[in-house]
């Protein structure tokens, strides 16, 4: 005899892509959306019984929230992780706080210890806990490097792309590269080789020049294109790896590489990412973001590492050592702990909501970012990022000041 259905039944202020429910609900018959809509379209549609130990409240109901850019958690670093079971741990954090989809990034480090790497969390990939891989690196700056180890930086090679590719499985989503390290951009180059591997390249840990990223961003764009129209699929936009971190800054006599993203995604050719959580970027640069570029164009994330959940202390980030005090993780500097350069955050996905809405943006817009435009980057928009029937039940459950309260996800309560 077959198992019954289960079906949850949620109420409260419904976030829609444009819109906000005021007293709406969300139905999960099994894995999919059953219902989204407003409580007095729920009791037409037979959910009266239901409803009725259902009361009204004040409580936020969310998509599941999406992270394009995520090391670890819960003591557990992705670069650093045995097993795919150890890495579980990380991934369970984060889905605990309301991010049901995630990648899971890598470090700078040699070919053989990141295809290594990659073949393990293609188990994480291939069992649908985690939504791919992301390599942050090796192709990037020194100059720009932030908390990745030089000596494993090298110059941009196809061949290491196709290596990382065939050991992900078809699980390599996306990856770092600064456009003026060479042997990244150009025919034959690092770039190409990634899109024809299905991944996107992500334009970032760059000193090079507003030129250098045009190109790239030129490239990358057209590849994306094609393989799209060949595939018979909806184009995905290439990303700009934590705008203004690990980049050259702005200035208006030599206006680096933030100036071409941002007009990149004005455009709707690039989706930049903001990590918003309080440390990485002042909140007047969020706002001025979103109101620049749109939050179409916005995908915030992480960076988490492994002290996200857990207290302050030491940690390793790859091969790198770090130190997280109050809530801020450095690289380790002998001479002086605080002096390091920030070595990946450690909020989780519902706490940058809330400091991107403190910033001033608007909070359709900072939920949107967070999910349905990184969703679309994964090429998952059809499957999850937004509450509407059909898709997967990925529900977070928020009160009042963002706070997670419940998760589901594919329709399974997740325990807190």
């Amino acid at each position: 005899m077959p198992e019954k259905t289960s079906t949850v039944v949620l109420r409260g202020r419904v976030l829609l892509p444009e819109a906000m429910i005021d007293d709406g609900v969300v139905v999960a018959r099994g894995d999919r959306l059953a219902f989204v809509g407003t409580a007095v379209e729920a009791r037409d549609a037979g959910f009266d019984a239901q409803l009725g130990e259902v009361p009204p409240s004040y409580d936020y109901l969310l998509p599941g929230l999406v992270d394009l850019h995520n090391h670890g958690g819960g003591g557990v670093g992705f670069p650093d992780a045995a097993s795919p079971g150890e890495a579980l741990r990380a991934v369970l954090e984060h889905r605990r706080h309301g991010t049901t989809t995630m990648l899971a990034s890598l470090v700078t480090a040699d070919p053989h210890t990141l295809a290594a790497q990659a073949a393990m969390l293609a188990d994480l990939a291939d069992a649908g806990e985690i939504a791919g891989i992301h390599a942050e690196g090796p192709f990037l700056s020194h100059e720009r490097r932030g908390a990745h180890n030089p000596a494993y930086l090298r110059d941009g090679d196809a061949a290491v792309v196709r290596d990382l590719a065939k050991a992900a499985r078809g699980h390599l989503a996306t990856m770092t590269v600064a456009p003026e390290v060479p042997g990244v951009a150009g025919p034959g180059g690092a770039a190409t080789a990634l899109i024809e591997a299905g991944a996107i390249p992500s334009l970032g840990h760059t000193d090079g020049t507003t030129e250098a990223a045009e190109a790239l961003i030129s490239q990358v764009t057209a590849g994306l294109r094609l393989a799209a129209e060949v595939a018979g699929v909806g184009h995905r936009e290439m990303t700009a790896t934590h705008l203004f971190n690990g980049m050259r800054p702005l200035h208006h006599r030599a206006p680096g590489p933030v100036a071409a993203c941002f007009a990149a995604a004005a455009r709707g050719d690039l989706v930049v990412e903001l990590i918003a959580d309080g440390v990485h970027l002042d909140p007047a640069t969020v706002r001025t973001v979103f109101g620049t570029v749109g939050a179409d164009q916005v995908a915030l994330v992480t960076d988490a590492m492994s002290a996200a959940g857990m207290a302050d202390g030491s940690y390793d980030l790859g091969p790198m050592s770090v130190t997280v005090r109050d809530g801020v993780a450095r690289l380790v500097d002998p001479g002086d702990p605080d002096a390091g350069a920030i070595a990946g955050g450690t909020a989780h996905l519902i706490d940058v909501v809330r400091h991107t809405v403190a910033a001033g943006v608007p909070l359709l817009d900072a939920v949107r970012s967070a999910s349905a435009v990184p969703a679309r980057v994964l090429g998952l928009g059809r499957e999850l990022g937004t509450l509407a029937r059909g898709l997967r039940a990925d529900v977070l459950v928020a009160d009042e000041d963002l706070r997670p309260r419940r998760v589901l996800r594919g329709g399974a309560e997740i325990p807190g």
